[in-house]
């Protein structure tokens, strides 16, 4: 499993409003390791050699902007991916990143397209039957800056979403996107597949059993799916 986390800024990529990056390596490290895989962190894509990133593997992204993969390695990742070798783990701003790189958004599955407003809110569990929620009830509580996104990929399995009326809409960017307020979801194309959760900007995120058992059950539906 390789584990990118952007320690420092990219080409226009504000990595650094990410404090929590360190706190979020440690977490996806033990995560795989509790899962039998062997994790290697980089903090910069361009450490993973093609061969790398065309084996068998999960590749897990904390990252933003203009991340410099290659156009070898781009074009790896995607055959890697739609061939059933790789799985995607996405965190947080992993949607907020190569944006030059369209096949990046397939493999995501939507593009992030702001966050107006960070408070405490609900969240619905779309999907209770998935192995990132079965362990949250009907509903659950959460503080987090609320992602608005675009183009999100019509076959996506929305798992998580945020409950009606609880947002203000006059805030500068305020809307509700054609999508609704998806906050985490799952997808495959072809052999592609991909789990995605826009939960943990706060280092409370990095401390919560709750938090940590919906990423590794992503992590477990990558690997249960490959």
């Amino acid at each position: 499993m390789w584990i990118v986390t952007q320690v420092a800024p990219y080409a226009d990529g504000p990595a650094g409003v990410h404090g929590v990056l360190g706190q979020a390596t440690t977490a996806l490290r033990q995560l795989a390791e509790a899962a039998g895989l062997a994790p290697v962190v980089v903090d910069d894509v361009r450490d993973l050699s093609p061969l790398q990133l065309g084996a068998p593997c999960v590749l897990a992204l904390f990252t933003i902007g203009e991340t410099p993969f290659s156009e070898e390695q781009q074009a790896v990742v995607f055959e890697s991916w739609r061939a059933g070798r790789l799985g995607l783990l996405g965190v947080h701003s992993a949607t907020d990143a190569c944006h030059t790189w369209p096949e990046y958004g397939t493999m995501i599955g939507a593009r992030f397209d702001g966050h107006p407003w960070t408070q405490s809110f609900t969240i619905d569990v779309v999907d209770p039957a998935h192995a990132a929620t079965a362990h949250l009830g009907a509903t659950w509580n959460w503080h987090d800056e609320i992602y608005l996104f675009r183009s999100l990929d019509p076959g996506a399995r929305v798992l998580l979403r945020l409950a009606e009326d609880q947002v203000d809409l006059a805030v500068p960017g305020g809307r509700v996107p054609d999508c609704g307020f998806p906050l985490a979801w799952c997808h495959g194309q072809e052999g592609g597949r991909t789990f995605y959760s826009a939960l943990g900007h706060f280092p409370g995120a990095w401390e919560s059993p709750a938090y940590l058992r919906h990423l590794a059950g992503g992590l477990a539906w990558l690997e249960n799916s490959a």
